[in-house]
């Protein structure tokens, strides 16, 4: 569990005020001052050691466009890429937020989200192939992170920089799962929300989605390398299988060789039943399966026809096979890793790597039954074996938001003193009380004398 300390608490404006003159003394006197996190004085040390300009953002671009797009295609965090938009990436827009990954010397490699707050953090050089490490721009959520190797969050005049002041953000390491060395950065930035209470376990929860991803491909490269004599050379570094990603979007996005390509919705449908049913189907059960009418053979082939065409455009090695209809190779659904993280009893993680229901707006019989199905494993395994904590989230999600039973079970979990029992109480009243006004509303009326 992450030490209260490391937790940087949303403050008003009188507590923006005071961190702001903790700031200015420091920085005059060089000496410490009571009333901020030791480890936002710890790091404000080693900036001025540094000789950092507090005042002037020394935040070098390392890259230009060329070397940038070659170093990251050659970087191991951009495998982790489909399962970071996946959970993160995606909900940013909506939110007023950024996400950047960064190297494991603090170099921003990938900027995502809030377009508008993109351009505007371009203004302090927070941009792709900028040095971000403290050594370069002082205390912030990535470069402190990676220097203290553990996720943090810094708000406001928390930053060395005061042309940072205005921004709040959250960052924590990635490591590779074999040899636990540091292989770069994950960052939330933005205003007050990127320092919210839930912003670091949900950025925890999603960084060990992508190791325990990055495990899995490492484990799947083992198994299908060739045996070698002693003489032969080690085989080049396998390429990392496509991905779909069809959870919490009404369309599919499937991610090849570092490139991401959304596709229609029926394509989506269509890819994502041969991946569910790697074995084939035959035309009659897939057409069954895509179109909630009879006599849709037709329609399918002609679709099918479509499909190949797209796909022949983005990686032939994913055009589909016929008699059955099946994928040549294997293609990765991020539902399947859900399930594969229920599987291994990684319920907070399964439950950070479920971005939403598959495909949700779609009326594809098939796409139901596996929306359902999905749906339900991941309520059963959260009900069965998740912590008190784990099943909070769940029921704070869309999805459970008026799931009496999940409600009711957190409320079993909490200790007897817990502050957070008095919320799901009048959660739980909240929902009875609107049951019961539907019940009233759909129930026949007698007649009238």
């Amino acid at each position: 569990m992450t030490s209260p300390w490391m937790v940087a608490r949303p403050t008003d404006s009188s507590e923006r005020q005071r961190l702001a003159s903790a700031h200015d003394s420091v920085i005059a006197t060089r000496t410490a001052v009571s009333g901020v996190r030791r480890l936002v004085q710890e790091s404000w040390q080693r900036s001025l050691q540094l000789e950092l300009d507090p005042d002037h953002l020394g935040a070098a671009i390392d890259f230009d466009e060329d070397d940038l797009h070659e170093y990251r295609s050659a970087h191991p965090m951009a495998l982790a890429l489909p399962t970071i938009h996946s959970l993160l990436i995606r909900h940013t827009f909506d939110a007023g937020l950024i996400v950047a990954i960064g190297d494991e010397a603090g170099r921003l490699l990938w900027i995502d989200g809030d377009r508008a707050l993109r351009r505007k953090a371009e203004g302090m050089l927070f941009v792709e192939g900028a040095d971000w490490s403290e050594r370069a721009v002082g205390t912030s959520a990535p470069g402190t992170a990676l220097a203290l190797d553990h996720g943090i969050q810094i708000q406001g005049a928390e930053h060395f920089n005061r042309i940072v002041h205005p921004w709040s953000c959250t960052a924590v390491p990635v490591h590779d799962p074999s040899s636990g060395r540091i292989l770069g950065v994950i960052d939330i930035t933005g205003g007050a929300d990127a320092v919210a209470p839930a912003t670091l376990p949900l950025l925890e929860a999603a960084v060990a989605a992508v190791e325990s991803e990055m495990r899995i491909r490492r484990l799947d490269e083992l198994s299908s390398r060739p045996r070698r004599s002693a003489t032969v050379l080690a085989a080049p570094r396998a390429i990392a299988p496509p991905v779909l990603s069809v959870l919490g979007s009404d369309v599919g996005r499937i991610t090849v060789g570092g490139r991401s390509i959304e596709l229609s919705t029926r394509h989506s449908e269509i890819l994502t039943l041969l991946a569910w049913h790697p074995e084939g189907l035959s035309v009659d059960r897939l057409a069954g399966l895509v179109y909630e009418r009879e006599g849709s053979i037709v329609t399918l082939r002609a679709e099918m026809v479509r499909l190949r065409k797209v796909l022949e455009r983005i990686d032939e090695s994913l055009v589909p096979l016929s008699r059955p209809y099946r994928l040549p190779a294997r293609l990765d659904l991020d539902a399947h890793r859900v399930l594969a993280f229920l599987d291994r009893g990684a319920h907070r993680v399964a439950l950070g790597a479920y971005a939403g229901a598959l495909l949700p707006t779609s009326s594809a019989p098939g796409i139901a039954e596996l929306r359902q199905e999905l749906s339900q494993r991941l309520r059963d395994a959260l009900l069965t074996d998740a912590s008190a904590e784990t099943l909070l989230a769940y029921a704070r999600t869309d999805e459970a938001a008026y799931d009496a039973e999940v409600w009711r079970t957190c409320l079993r979990m909490l200790p007897p003193k817990s502050p957070k029992r008095a919320a799901v109480v009048a959660r739980l009243e909240r929902i009875e009380a609107e049951l019961g006004a539907q019940q009233v509303a759909t129930s026949p009326q007698p007649p009238r004398s």
